[in-house]
Parts: structure tokens; C-alpha cells; sequence
């Protein structure tokens, strides 16, 4: 086994196609954010879902509050190995995303909250007879943050929230011949390699809220990177020779990279509203996968069973909109996101840039009781890459991707 199919299998463990975020980030935190395309985020303060984004957005609220969301992602990605005249269609299958939030205040200075949602998390499926099976193959990484806040209000204007984040993940994949068995033999549907893992990390989080007066507010908060030490996963090198044996207990550290989120909101009269917030997410620290195991020799290195440099760059997400007060129930709202590229493309992610269109509406079913739902239409840039297989053939691939998002939530707020 050589130094670019272990690399590829590294790099797909976490890093698979992602029609609607940069890299393998997961946007889809509420309903209400998604028909807005999550602008404005950290100082609208309209539902308990803003523990997602800004903990000190708690001291809005003069009662406990609750959210609950469900988010649908149909992403549409197809890619052409252009080399070999292959075309892999939907490689991205549907995905559901859950979230719940809960705040309360304990008095006019005090609140304290609770998240669980995902701030990252893909799946790719490619067909297991294809001739890049061995760059490609089955992915998946599922992962859960639970984020406990607190806050605290200074004075009229300022207020302050901190946070933990306690994040579970889990990771499998497999990989198949593919075309090197003109060398090795075999199927190109045969397995290659797969590993399974799951792992624990943490990390926090901080925000500020400055209201210049009700009608106009602005955020800052920052989200920690969390560190995911996949020390007990499962790696399977079938007849490949890495490993002393068919699985081995390997180890892949890999770092979840740390957001910062600037946003403003302004309410212009008694109907309009405008809500705007710039993202950067911190890819650069992305610098590297690398698996080991006393069991594995790798390219003579003795202790490594594979090893990748990555070519990633922080990046910006912008967004801009709107909402509109129709009447006491309905609420509409409307937005647009630019979604920058994070890293350079390749089949295990090909990342463009991205381009969000996104409308909702809350209804509002009592002064308790309410409900959103939210849809985006997210088109990616069509994009052209080249990738080295196991026997280093260079070789040419196509992608063009979109993706149909929509949630639902349900907000209550306890009297």
C-alpha cells in the first residue's frame, strides 16, 4: 500500500462531500436561523435556539424558554471521473439534524441554558464498482455537542455568556480497490481498507451582546476549537500490509477548527427588520491527518499506518437579511448567504463556494406557543480537480452540487 491510498483513506474518515457548508462544518442549528440564512444569529434573541451562537443572547429573555428542531438535508451531488468516463450520481445521501435548546433566568443579572446540537458532521456513499473505489468509497462522522451556558447582564447595554462544549463523535468508512487491482487482482468492488472510531472531546465558548437600545443590538462570540483523539479505532488494512494483522487498534487525532461570529440586528419600524452576520472559521489550523499504531509500518516509517498534509484556509461566511411582521401571527422572513471555499477540492470533499437562498415564517399559535419552519436552496460552484491513486495515476474529476434544506421547530416559553 502506498503513500496516497492511505492518504486518501485518512482524509475521508472526517472530511467527506458537503453540499451546504464549507468543509465539513453543520450550519443547520434552528428553522427560525435557516429562513433568515442564520443571519443576524447572535442578536436576534427571537427563540431559545440562540444558545448555538451567543450564550449572553440568554438575558433577553425574561422567562424560561425551549426550542426544538428538526432540519431535512437532501443534498444533490454528482461527480465525473472525467479519466475514465464514470459519472457517481446523489453521493451524499439525505440526512436529519436534531437540535433542543432550553434557557432560563434566575434573576434580573443571571440566566443559564442548554444546547444539544452538532457544529460539524457528513456522510458521502459512492458506488462500490467504481475505478476510483480506493479514493472514494463509503463515509460517514456523526457528532453531538452538549453546551451548558451561563450569563450575566452588566448593565442596561452589556451582557456577557460563557459556555462548555461536551462533544461525542463516531466515524466509519470503507474503501475499495477500485482500479489498482490491475495490479493487486481481484474486484474493484472488494475492500481495501475501513476503520471505525468514537471519541470524546471538549471545548468553550464566550459571547457578548451590546444593546444600543431595543431596537438595535450587536454580537460578538467565539467558539472554541475541540481536539477529537480517536484513540481506540478500529483499522482494517485487509491484505494491504500495513498492519501485523487483518485490524489493528489505531489512533487519529484531528482538530475540530474554532468559529468566531460577528452580528447586528435592527428593527426599522414596526414591521421590518434587518439582520446581518460575518463568520470565520478557523481551517487553517487544519494542517494534517495522521493515524498510528504500534502494529503499522508506513512508507518505512515504523508506528504510522498513514499520513496527509492538508491544504486549508480560514474562511468567511456572509449573510444578509430580512423579516417582516405581517400581522400578530405570521412572521416572514428571507435571507442570503455567501459561503466561502475552505479547502482545496478533492473526491473525498469537494469544497466551492456556496451560495444560500433561504425563506421562512413563524406562526404564532398563543402567547406561549409557536411555531417555524425554514428552506434554503444552497448551489454550489461547479469545480474541476485532480487526484493520484494507489498505483499514482493522476486522474481528472468533475462535481456540481446543491442542496434542498428545511427545517421545522416548535418553541414554548413557560410562564
Amino acid at each position: 500500500m502506498n503513500t496516497k491510498q492511505c492518504s486518501l483513506l485518512a482524509v475521508s474518515i472526517l472530511l467527506a462531500s458537503q453540499a451546504h457548508s464549507a468543509g465539513f462544518q453543520v450550519a443547520e442549528h434552528s428553522a427560525s436561523g435557516l429562513g433568515r440564512a442564520f443571519s443576524g444569529e447572535g442578536a436576534i434573541a427571537d427563540n431559545a435556539s440562540v444558545l448555538a451562537r451567543n450564550p449572553a443572547a440568554m438575558m433577553r429573555f425574561e422567562q424560561a424558554a425551549f426550542s426544538g428542531a428538526i432540519s431535512f438535508i437532501d443534498p444533490e451531488i454528482d461527480v465525473k471521473d472525467v479519466s475514465n468516463n464514470e459519472q457517481s450520481n446523489d453521493i451524499a445521501p439525505f440526512q436529519v439534524v436534531p437540535a433542543s435548546y432550553y434557557i432560563a433566568p434566575i434573576n434580573q443579572s443571571w440566566a443559564w441554558g442548554l444546547g444539544l446540537f452538532t457544529n460539524y458532521g457528513v456522510a458521502t456513499d459512492y458506488p462500490t464498482n467504481i475505478s476510483a473505489g480506493d479514493m472514494s468509497g463509503n463515509t460517514s462522522l456523526r457528532s453531538v455537542n452538549l453546551n451548558p451556558n451561563i450569563a450575566y447582564r452588566l448593565n442596561e447595554s452589556w451582557s456577557f455568556g460563557v459556555g462548555v462544549n461536551l462533544v461525542y463523535a463516531e466515524a466509519e468508512l470503507t474503501r475499495y480497490k477500485g482500479e489498482t487491482t490491475t495490479a493487486t487482482g481481484g474486484n474493484a468492488y472488494d475492500k481495501l481498507l475501513g476503520m471505525t472510531g468514537e471519541t470524546f472531546g471538549y471545548g468553550w465558548n464566550i459571547g457578548s451582546l451590546y444593546e444600543l437600545d431595543e431596537d438595535n443590538r450587536f454580537s460578538l462570540a467565539y467558539r472554541s476549537a475541540v481536539n477529537l483523539d480517536f484513540d481506540e479505532g478500529k483499522f482494517s488494512s485487509y491484505s494491504s500490509g500495513i498492519a501485523t494483522e487483518p485490524t489493528v487498534t489505531g489512533r487519529l487525532q484531528v482538530e475540530l477548527p474554532a468559529i468566531i461570529e460577528l452580528s447586528g440586528f435592527h428593527q426599522l419600524n414596526s414591521q421590518w427588520a434587518v439582520h446581518y452576520s460575518w463568520q470565520r472559521t478557523d481551517w487553517s489550523a487544519f494542517t494534517k491527518l495522521e493515524a498510528t499504531s504500534p502494529e503499522c509500518t508506513f512508507d518505512g516509517v515504523p508506528g504510522r499506518c498513514f499520513y496527509k498534509a492538508e491544504d486549508y484556509n480560514d474562511n468567511d461566511r456572509l449573510s444578509l437579511g430580512a423579516t417582516y411582521q405581517l400581522n400578530k401571527e405570521w412572521t416572514l422572513r428571507a435571507g442570503y448567504a455567501f459561503d466561502e471555499q475552505a479547502g482545496k477540492a478533492t473526491l473525498s470533499i469537494p469544497d466551492s463556494d456556496r451560495h444560500w437562498y433561504s425563506t421562512g415564517f413563524t406562526y404564532q399559535w398563543s402567547p406561549a406557543l409557536s411555531f417555524d419552519a425554514g428552506f434554503a436552496l444552497v448551489l454550489s460552484d461547479d469545480g474541476s480537480f485532480k487526484e493520484t491513486n494507489g498505483l499514482k495515476q493522476e486522474r481528472t474529476f468533475e462535481s456540481q452540487g446543491r442542496a434542498f434544506i428545511s427545517s421545522i421547530q416548535i418553541n414554548y416559553a413557560f410562564n
